[in-house]
């Protein structure tokens, strides 16, 4: 079954004109989602580094900063778990996202940090949520106004209202790894797909999955989207068809959400992200892997 054409939630895509027009919004609540992950070469683990510093000298007027590893789980072994709906609805709460909010969500470098939070914020029900095209370089391109210093806004108060599904753990996986009808897509690089390297432990990637990186789901001058045309091209020429379950992963679940992003926009509504993904499947030894 093919994907659409067009891409089907325009409301979860925001370029940089209409957010600009809207920044005297009472409702509005931007936030700087950036962390940068810094390594030394391909075989090292990333060190992680927020992008707080980057944030205070130059921001989109009136957003907060939002440092991804203050809202996951805090007991986790792994950096970027998904925490509880309740945990999570506080900690966004304390940042100032509430009911009744419009949030827009951008970052550097690359867009996977706001899709990140975008999901999680799905994840709990929170749907008046939209990523920004390009994120701030496309922004500061442009010339748009920016603040330094920090912002924040008030309190507010964030119902849960949790959804099943949207994350998946190993053993999810593996029975996928079984079933027919299930498409488990890396999106991280060939490189990494192929097993050339080992900075999460054993090189290789999920048996049988299939590499649709994020590099691929972006216009390489302009870093926005790809038409939905093109990302289509690019899911199915992966084997990827609209009508399977689709389970995306990276090496920490944060690279996989950007897929996703994508693949809700061409329509697929059977899409789940492999928490923590290579952090844990590669250092367990008895998941199997697989490598060019």
């Amino acid at each position: 079954m093919p994907f659409a054409s067009e891409y089907q939630h325009p409301d979860a895509l925001i370029d940089t004109a209409t957010l600009e027009s809207r920044l005297d919004d009472h409702d509005l609540r931007i936030f700087d989602c950036t962390m940068f992950l810094l390594a030394d070469s391909l075989d090292d683990p990333y060190t992680v580094q927020n992008g707080w510093e980057d944030y205070l000298g130059a921001h989109i007027p009136t957003a907060a900063y939002l440092d991804l590893e203050q809202i996951c789980d805090p007991d986790s072994p792994y950096r970027f778990t998904m925490p509880d709906p309740a945990y999570l609805a506080e900690k966004l709460g304390e940042h100032g996202l509430g009911d009744g909010h419009r949030v827009v969500l951008y970052s550097r470098g690359t867009p996977q940090w706001a899709t990140r939070v975008w999901w999680m914020l799905r994840a709990i029900g929170f749907d008046d949520v939209a990523v920004l095209d390009g994120g701030w370089e496309a922004w500061h391109r442009e010339g748009r106004p920016a603040a330094s210093g920090e912002e924040m806004y008030p309190l507010a108060t964030l119902t849960p209202r949790p959804r099943a599904g949207m994350f998946v753990g190993a053993d999810e996986v593996l029975d996928a790894i079984r079933r027919q009808g299930v498409c488990t897509i890396n999106a991280l690089s060939p490189e990494s797909h192929a097993g050339k390297f080992k900075r999460y432990g054993r090189p290789g990637r999920v048996p049988g999955s299939v590499n649709v990186p994020v590099a691929d789901l972006r216009d390489p001058k302009t870093g926005l989207l790809v038409d939905a045309r093109t990302a289509a091209a690019r899911f199915e020429a992966a084997g990827v068809s609209a009508d399977q379950r689709v389970i995306v992963y990276c090496g920490g679940g944060i690279a996989a959400t950007f897929d996703a992003f994508v693949l809700h926009q061409l329509g697929q509504d059977k899409v789940a992200i492999y928490d923590n993904s290579m952090s844990e499947w590669a250092t367990t030894s008895d998941l199997p892997i697989e490598t060019d």
